[in-house]
C-alpha cells in the first residue's frame, strides 16, 4: 500500500472512462459521500479519500505547518491524483475541499475536467466591500469555544451548520465526525479555514466550475456563490438549491443528489 493511499484511506470504487474523485469538507469524512457513491459506481470510477486531520486519519501525519494554508491540502490532492494516474478528472469538492480543488487547478489544470463545488467560499469573513458571512468577532468566540469545551461546542456547532435539531441524522452524524476529530487539530483546521482570503486566487482558475449552493447556509450566503461565478477566470455556472444547511449532500440528499448527477454529466454549455 503507498504512503499516500495509506495516509488518506484513499478507496477506488466502480469502473469507467470517467474518474469522479470527492473531497469533503471541514469535520466530516469521506462518509459524507454515503448518498452520492452508489450513484456513481456503476457508470464511473470514484475515487474517495480523506483529508489529513480528519479523524480517520492518523493525527500524528498532521502537519501544523503544512495545513496552515490550503496549499497544502492541494499538494495533498494532486500527490492522490498521481500516484492513481488519474487525468482530467471530475472533482467534487464540498467546502474547504472546493477551494483545495480549485487551487489544485492552478497548479494542475491538466489534472482537472471541471470542478463541482458544494458549499464554497474563497473567505468567510466580512470586509468593506465583500460579505462572506461572518465578523471576525464572531470567529474569534467560536474559536474561545472550541478551546474551552470541544465537545460542549460541537453540541452548539453542529445544527447550526446542518440546519435541524440535534436529533436529526445529519446533525448526529456530523457531530461523530467532528467528534472524531482531535480538538486541537480541528481548532487549527477551523482557523485556517475562517482566516484564508483566496479572492485574489479566483481569476487564475481556469478549469469550468459548477457552483452549487444551499438557498438556506449559514456558512456560506448565497451571494458568495455570485461572487465566485463573477470572478473566477473560467467558465463557471450557479445552481441554488432549496435546501437548508452547509451540508446539503448528507442533510437533503433527495434534493442535492440529483442536482450533483446533472452537473456531473452535463458540462456547461457556451462561454
Amino acid at each position: 500500500m503507498g504512503t499516500v493511499q495509506e495516509a488518506h484511506n484513499v478507496r477506488v470504487l466502480g469502473a469507467g472512462d470517467t474518474t469522479i474523485v470527492l473531497g469533503h469538507g471541514f469535520g466530516t469524512d469521506q462518509s459524507v459521500w454515503k448518498h452520492l457513491v452508489p450513484h456513481l459506481v456503476d457508470q464511473y470510477k470514484v475515487v474517495l479519500y480523506d483529508n489529513m486531520g480528519a479523524g480517520t486519519t492518523n493525527p500524528d501525519y498532521f502537519d501544523f505547518d503544512r495545513y496552515a494554508t490550503l496549499e497544502g491540502y492541494a499538494y495533498d490532492l494532486i500527490a492522490i491524483l498521481e500516484e492513481f494516474n488519474v487525468v482530467k478528472c471530475i472533482y467534487v469538492g464540498h467546502s474547504l475541499s472546493s477551494m483545495t480543488g480549485a487551487i489544485a487547478s492552478i497548479f494542475r489544470p491538466d489534472l482537472f475536467h471541471k470542478l463541482i463545488m458544494i458549499s464554497a467560499s474563497p473567505r468567510f469573513v466580512n470586509t468593506d466591500d465583500y460579505y462572506g458571512g461572518f465578523e471576525q468577532e464572531d470567529i474569534d468566540q467560536l474559536c474561545s469555544a472550541m478551546e474551552t469545551n470541544y465537545k460542549s461546542w460541537i453540541s452548539g456547532f453542529a445544527p447550526l451548520v446542518v440546519g435541524g435539531d440535534m436529533d436529526s441524522v445529519a446533525v448526529q452524524e456530523f457531530s461523530r465526525t467532528l467528534f472524531n476529530m482531535r480538538p486541537d487539530i480541528a481548532l487549527s483546521v477551523f482557523r485556517t479555514i475562517f482566516t484564508f482570503d483566496l479572492r485574489h486566487f479566483l481569476g487564475r482558475v481556469t478549469v469550468p466550475c459548477h457552483i452549487i449552493q444551499s438557498s438556506r447556509d449559514l456558512a456560506v450566503p448565497v451571494a458568495v456563490a455570485e461572487y465566485l461565478h463573477q470572478n473566477l477566470g473560467g467558465k463557471s455556472i450557479v445552481e441554488v438549491v432549496s435546501t437548508e444547511g452547509h451540508l446539503p449532500q448528507l442533510s437533503a440528499p433527495e434534493l442535492t443528489v440529483p442536482v450533483l448527477l446533472r452537473h456531473i454529466q452535463h458540462d456547461i454549455v457556451g462561454a
